[in-house]
């Protein structure tokens, strides 16, 4: 069983402030350690449920976070970012049987996580048939598209709902609670043994009913937080502007949905 491990951390137990997930501030160092226990948990999960591969995908902000060596040896680390439309699945094929995604976080303008966003906190919103979707949901979609399903999500409990809609029979893990600015969170101990725990709980699942189904044609809308990038992101071949800060891409293909949000978020 090949596994594919994608790791954020605004989704991490215990990060509540942006300090916190910035890699040039001080208190990085301690939240850092907290993202790389629970991306260690996860792949140990994983190899509890019988994995003989596992990739991870460090995928917060510079994609430089995750230490090669606090990972279990065998595993493969991709780091940093190539511009490939995948983005924070970059790697990801067929070869797969299963996606976790860890640290991951409510979709921008939710007021489930103090953090929450979605791709780029300059967004203010990206839709996807008039539903207002998280880097879950659009990274998801992507690992259905290669025929891979996504078995198991932790991070926020405002994200668990939007996963629940999305597929409930996608195992889920709510490490912390948003509350304005603040968060009511599981300590890192208690975080790591629910995602390990989790991940393999998952993997011995079913896996196939955990697939998204993809509608047979998109509607990409993306809303900027200013006009001028609403105005020049309108120039993507196929998109338009339609009013209020937003570009639409329509398509059906689900491949040039990620085309378009690499280069227009």
């Amino acid at each position: 069983m090949k596994v594919y491990v994608s790791v954020d951390i605004e989704g991490v137990a215990g990060i509540t402030h942006w300090d916190e997930a910035d890699k040039r501030h001080p208190d990085y160092a301690e939240f850092r350690e907290a993202m790389i226990g629970e991306a260690v948990a996860a792949v140990e999960g994983a190899l509890a449920a019988g994995a003989t591969e596992v990739w991870v995908k460090d995928a917060h902000d510079s994609g430089r976070n995750l230490v090669a060596t606090a990972l279990p040896a065998g595993v493969r680390l991709l780091r940093a970012w190539s511009g490939h439309p995948l983005c924070m699945v970059e790697g990801l094929d067929g070869s797969f049987d299963a996606v976790v995604m860890i640290g991951y976080h409510a979709r921008a303008g939710s007021e489930a996580n103090a953090l929450a966003h979605t791709m780029e906190p300059r967004l203010t919103r990206i839709a996807i048939n008039g539903v207002p979707v998280s880097e879950f949901t659009i990274h998801a979609l992507a690992s259905s598209m290669l025929g891979v399903p996504t078995v198991f999500v932790s991070g926020d409990a405002g994200l668990m709902e939007e996963v629940a809609a999305a597929n409930p029979a996608i195992e889920r893990c709510p490490v912390k609670q948003g509350l304005g600015a603040a968060t009511i969170s599981m300590t890192p101990a208690e975080a790591t043994a629910a995602i390990r725990s989790g991940v393999a709980r998952a993997l011995h699942g079913d896996r196939a009913a955990m697939l998204l189904a993809l509608p047979p044609a998109f509607d990409v809308d993306v809303t900027y937080g200013d006009p001028a990038s609403a105005y020049r992101m309108q120039w993507y071949p196929g998109a338009s502007h339609v009013g209020d800060r937003t570009v639409r891409f329509t398509t059906p293909d689900y491949f040039e949905v990620l085309r378009f949000l690499r280069f227009t978020t």
